[in-house]
């Protein structure tokens, strides 16, 4: 499957922008033959937290029909990144997925909030999981601090994911966690990662380096620190060969440490 991924310079609490220059960079890469697009971390707004009053989608209503629309016209798949949205009183970080007949698959609610960004002080944390069917692919995602929390992709992963996506806006002070964790992530749960990270202009807010890793944890692209857009030929077969090789699944003992998932 070739992927297109959106390496976004997402302009601070500019939503017209914002939607103006996702659309173009889906539209690309569907006219360079990409199956499945995925966006970064709060595109619509960036992290203009104390704006989401006026900012946030009201119930994603404009982020699902912009994807659904662009995916059954394209006849493409996409991993809307996240989006702010405003759900009754509340504010969430939200990822929805639609497949390339633009049915909405997934809607997640960032389960994990980052204190250091003042996420816990805007935004509710999500509770459900987000595991979803692109065609035959068994697949999941998740939103940037996530990726910290392995219990949560494993969850995933025993859920059925073979490939796990991950948006994000992961400042530059910290690239090199995010290069580790997410190799660490693939290696793991034997799943290829496709992490999507944005740009500013400003490099030392948020540089990019966006990832594509197999399940064995070879890097098959790393993005450059600019905004672009990547197509990248995943074979999800791999995944099957890497679990028999290695039965990581069949050798698990959960009931030695299931307590500690409490």
């Amino acid at each position: 499957m070739k992927i297109g991924c959106i390496q976004l310079n997402v302009a601070f609490g500019d939503v017209e922008k914002n939607f103006t220059r996702a659309e173009a960079f889906i539209r690309e890469a569907a006219s360079k033959g990409a199956e499945l697009v995925i966006l970064p971390e709060m595109w619509n707004t960036g992290y203009a937290l104390e704006r989401l009053g006026e900012l946030a989608d009201v119930n994603g209503e404009r982020t699902k029909e912009f994807l659904q629309t662009l995916a059954s016209e394209l006849h493409i798949h996409i991993v809307g990144g996240s989006v702010a949205t405003k759900k009754e009183e509340e504010f969430y970080n939200t990822m929805f997925t639609v497949n390339h007949d633009g049915e909405l698959v997934g809607e997640y609610d960032k389960a994990h909030l980052f204190r250091l960004m003042d996420e816990h002080l805007h935004l509710s944390a999500g509770e459900g999981q987000n595991n979803f069917e692109l065609g035959d692919i068994q697949a999941a995602g998740v939103i940037c601090y996530d990726i910290r929390f392995p219990e949560w992709l494993r969850l995933h992963a025993l859920n059925g994911a073979k490939v796990i996506f991950v948006s994000a806006q992961w400042p530059t002070a910290r690239i090199d966690h995010w290069k580790t964790l997410l190799q660490a992530r693939a290696i793991e749960n034997q799943s290829f990662i496709i992490a999507v990270n944005r740009i500013s202009h400003k490099k030392e807010n948020f540089n990019g380096q966006s990832m594509v890793i197999e399940p064995w944890g070879e890097v098959l692209w790393t993005g450059s620190e600019e905004e672009e857009l990547a197509i990248v030929d995943v074979d999800f077969s791999k995944v099957d060969e890497v679990r028999q090789k290695i039965p990581v699944y069949d050798d698990r003992r959960p009931e030695l440490y299931k307590d500690i998932l409490k």
